[in-house]
């Protein structure tokens, strides 16, 4: 058999602790790959890299395209965008697959019960975009971008998995009763997409019903599709019912390349006490041996690594501080000696390779047959109250094609007054609606420049139709 070059990053904190038990189980099943050891994370930051990730790394999995890789250390709050999110948007890696499922020997309050599922979660767009403004001094914005584009290529992932894998179900979770552009656009794209997929059931959930009932009923899951945020919560919910972190492997799957790593962190506290459970990052190594078309070492690995499990043999996160736990190396040694085991409480399942989803490139793949500008938004920043700052609008929109519709501010009507008992910031969403017909940019441009000789103004959004729709939402209270 071809042997497989594989780019390995060890990683910050505990990373090159589990990283080695990884590959050591990897070797000892006799897996076809080779290794192209390089760096990212907390080292290549403190080398003044915004990034963390050289170009060395990065040319390094241009070539392998496959990625196994331990948890990497983020500045929190302040500083350098996250390696991680580096990675998975330099590589496109728009797919994170998170699979919970109950493991024999582990005890939890939902053990028993046949907790099976995989989360998969869009990996790219939503709110983990970053961008992010200060609209004011004291007003922070983030973008929330979902596009067409990216919700097909999560939804047809999600029910391709489940061919793959066997399964029956997919849920996707939004929240697009309150987010009906946005949340609702990967709605509106998985119930046109279910179709083509007659053999698996295809349902609706709300995101917080979904987080309600995983507690409450986790069996009922198979596959749950959703966006960046929604899903990188879920993941870490349905983790924690069979077991935490601990047990938690990812796969960041894109088109050309994908990144294999545990869904935990560096836990820096605990690095180099050959204390830490490398279980997360096994079954991280068992997606990859998958996704390479590696089924038989990746089945012996599993089913060594549930035998061991099954046996009680674990690490002190599980096992406690009274005695009885095993170090990160004698785990690994433990596995290792159980190849060729099964385990008595674990049912099989058969994997099928997995067709990854074809997608338009055009970045302009949504075409519209018609179109208009009727308005736009103003973003204005001011100190004035609503009943001052709507009267100098008004003014200084005569003699313009626009007329001010009204004010809002944090979401809600404040002009004219509707009641609303508003405590208002100072950033001011100014809605102006063109008068007649559709306004050319120069008067756009006009506009603005008459609103900013007395206000600043830091955004322009554009009111647009499509196919005769209103594309955009109206604030709390405005007609």
């Amino acid at each position: 058999m071809d042997r497989k070059l594989v780019t390995l990053i060890p990683g910050d904190g505990i990373g090159p602790e589990v990283v080695d038990s990884a590959r050591r189980i990897i070797e000892a099943a006799g897996a076809p790959l080779d290794w192209e050891e390089r760096r990212a994370g907390a080292s290549v930051f403190l080398e003044g890299l915004a990034t963390g990730v050289p170009e060395d790394t990065i040319e390094s999995i241009r070539k392998t395209r496959v990625v196994l890789k331990g948890p990497l250390e983020t500045p929190v709050g302040f500083g350098e965008k996250s390696a991680n999110v580096t990675l998975r948007k330099l590589f496109e890696t728009y797919g994170n697959i998170r699979p919970a499922r109950e493991l024999p020997g582990i005890e939890t309050p939902y053990a028993g019960r046949g907790v099976d599922l995989v989360v998969v979660r869009e990996n790219v767009e939503d709110l983990y975009a970053g961008i992010e403004h200060m609209q004011t001094p004291g007003v922070a914005q983030c973008l929330k971008l979902i596009s067409r584009k990216g919700c097909e290529k999560i939804v047809r992932l999600a029910f391709e998995l489940a061919r793959a894998e066997g399964r029956k179900t997919v849920h996707c979770a939004t929240k697009s009763n309150i987010m009906k552009l946005t949340e609702g656009l990967l709605k509106r794209t998985f119930e046109e997409i279910a179709p083509e997929y007659g053999d698996i059931e295809a349902q609706h959930i709300i995101v917080d019903n979904c987080a309600h009932q995983l507690v409450k009923r986790p069996e009922q899951f198979d596959v749950i599709v959703t966006t960046n945020m929604n899903g990188d919560i879920l993941s870490d919910e349905a983790s924690a019912l069979v077991g935490g972190l601990g047990f938690a492997p990812s796969a960041n799957l894109g088109s050309d390349v994908a990144i294999f790593e545990a869904v935990h962190g560096s836990a820096p506290k605990y690095a180099g006490k050959n204390v830490i459970n490398p279980t997360a990052l096994i079954l991280s190594a068992v997606m990859m041996l998958r996704h390479l078309g590696q089924f038989d070492a990746a089945e012996t690995i599993e089913q060594a690594l549930l035998t061991t499990l099954e046996q009680g043999k674990t690490t002190r996160d599980i096992a406690g501080d009274e005695g009885g736990a095993l170090s990160t190396t004698d785990f690994t040694a433990a596995v290792i000696a159980n190849f060729g085991s099964r385990p008595q409480r674990w049912t099989p399942r058969q994997y099928k390779p997995l067709q990854l989803p074809s997608v338009s490139a055009a970045p302009d793949m949504v075409k519209e047959a018609t179109r208009r500008v009727i308005g736009v938004d103003v973003f204005v920043e001011s100190g004035l109250g609503p009943e001052q700052l709507g009267p100098s609008l008004e003014r200084l929109a005569e003699g313009t094609p626009f007329r001010l519709k009204g004010i809002s501010n944090r979401g809600t009507v404040v002009y004219p007054p509707t009641g609303a008992m508003t405590d208002c910031i100072d950033q001011w969403f100014c809605r102006f609606l063109a008068q007649n017909g559709e306004p050319s940019d120069a008067q756009v441009f006009d506009l603005v420049q008459r609103v900013g000789a007395e206000h600043r103004w830091m955004h322009l959004e554009k009111l647009q139709e499509f196919h005769g729709e209103e594309a955009f939402t109206k604030a709390q209270g405005e007609d």
